[in-house]
Order: structure tokens, then C-alpha cells, then sequence
């Protein structure tokens, strides 16, 4: 996976798309930390990969926020199967 910055893309981009178009991949950062994913996709996958793309910015978030639930003390899955299960058996 290749780097590069804002400036490389606004003076060298010529490179970068070559870069894109032979490894699939470019990373774009600003300041130093990345910023931006560049995909190589072609117009016979570009549906699939807006799915898969998006899937997978969903499941980034949900996983957040089941972590930040955790951390806050809210209730694991197990604990509450374990509750339900409880209140089944009649305890």
C-alpha cells in the first residue's frame, strides 16, 4: 500500500494514478495522518464495490458502538442471554 500526501496529489498525479492502477490501492494523507482510501474499480464491479465499501464503513461504526457501550457499562450479549434465561427459568 502506497502513501501519499495532498500536495503529491495536486503536483504528481499522474504517479498516483499510476500507482492506482497497478496496486488496487493509495492511500491520500494530510498532515501525516491518512485521510482518504483511493480504489481501482472498473465500471463492471463498481456497484459491488460501493456495497461492499459502505458494509464495511457500517460495520466500523456499529463495532464503535458496541465498544463504546461496553466501556459505559451497559450489558454484554452473554449478560443478557444469561438474564433472559434467568427470568425463564423463573429466578
Amino acid at each position: 500500500m502506497n502513501f501519499y500526501s495532498v500536495r503529491d496529489l495536486r503536483t504528481t498525479p499522474k504517479s498516483i494514478w499510476n500507482n492506482l492502477r497497478e496496486n488496487g490501492e493509495v492511500i491520500i494523507t494530510n498532515n501525516g495522518k491518512p485521510t482518504a482510501l483511493m480504489l481501482n474499480i472498473s465500471e463492471d464491479n463498481f456497484d459491488e464495490v460501493i456495497r461492499a465499501v459502505r458494509q464495511a464503513k457500517a460495520m466500523i461504526a456499529f463495532n464503535s458502538m458496541r465498544a463504546k457501550a461496553a466501556k459505559a457499562g451497559f450489558m454484554t450479549e452473554e449478560e443478557i442471554n444469561a438474564e433472559i434465561a434467568a427470568y425463564r427459568r423463573g429466578e
